[in-house]
Parts: structure tokens; sequence; C-alpha cells
């Protein structure tokens, strides 16, 4: 295994890892799924259960997928896309750093990236997409993920996400 394989398969385990967890954490952590589904409500993604729904299917098979490493352009496209959604409608406006009130965008943007990033190297050696003779990274793979990720999320806002007005202050 070479040094790139290795870092590779570290950058895609982990964000698999973390994808995984948040997707667990929304179906039986804390409120569970009914408490993701009122949260989401709250913060304008209507109907709040389907979106939870949603999220909770869309994290867990994207960690899944990512710690196989099966798929791995159009899975980094379903990280971007529930990162960007995550950071627009909950992270943008408590500014950048996580440890603000109301959690800023830095770890929302940082998860994005690392998708972004394991699409564009690909896999590595160590996955199942090497497996099965699947050879898509690079510029294309980079592209696959940003722009059906940005895109997936412009159109889930656009349609869906309807926040209460913020009163003047």
């Amino acid at each position: 295994m070479s040094a790139v394989d290795a870092a590779d398969l570290i950058l895609r385990l982990t964000l698999g890892a973390v994808v995984l967890t948040h997707g667990i954490n929304h179906a039986w952590g804390g409120g569970k799924l009914a408490g993701t589904a009122r949260w989401f409500a709250s913060i304008g993604l209507r109907p709040g259960k389907l979106h939870a729904v949603l999220a909770t299917a869309t994290e867990i098979a994207a960690g899944l997928l990512l710690i196989v490493g099966l798929l791995t352009p159009f899975t980094a496209a379903a990280v971007v896309s529930t990162m960007t959604v995550a950071l627009i409608t909950a992270h943008l406006r408590n500014g950048f750093f996580i440890f603000r009130p109301g959690q800023g965008w830095e770890y929302t943007a940082v998860l994005a990236a690392m998708a972004l990033a394991t699409a564009t190297l690909g896999p590595g050696r160590w996955s199942a997409d090497h497996l099965v003779d699947i050879d898509l990274n690079g510029m294309a793979a980079l592209g696959i993920a940003a722009v059906l990720g940005v895109g997936s999320a412009a159109l889930l806002l656009v349609t869906c996400w309807r926040p209460a007005p913020r009163e003047n202050l």
C-alpha cells in the first residue's frame, strides 16, 4: 500500500464513520427520528418527518458506502448535499466557528470539503470500487460530486425550505 492509498483510506473511513454516526444519531439518538423531524420542521424543512427520514437514510447509506468505498463520487455528492443543506438551513446564521451558540458552519464545510477531496482522489486500492473495477476519480469525479451535491441541495432548498420570517431588530 502506498502512502497515497493509506491517506485515501484514512480520509474515506473517517468521513464515512462520521456521516454514518450522524445518520444513526438522527434515528436513534436523543429525540430519535421524531425529535429529528420536529427539529427539521422548526428550521423550515417541511414536511419535517419526510426530511428526517431522507436525511437519516442518506447519511446512513452514504456513511456505509464511503466505508466500503463503493460508488464514491455519487456517495460524496450525497454528503456534499446534506452538508450544504445543513450549512444553509441551520449553521450559516451562527457564524463560522462551531463553538458559537447554535454552532457555526465550519464543521459542515469541512465535511463537504472532505467529501469533495474523497471524490477527487477516488476511493483508492482498498475499496469496493477498485475490486469491481470502477475507476472514476480526478476532475470528472469532483465534477460529479460538486454538481450533483450542490444541485440537489439547491433543488431541495428551493422546493422544501420555508424558514420562519426573521424579525427586524
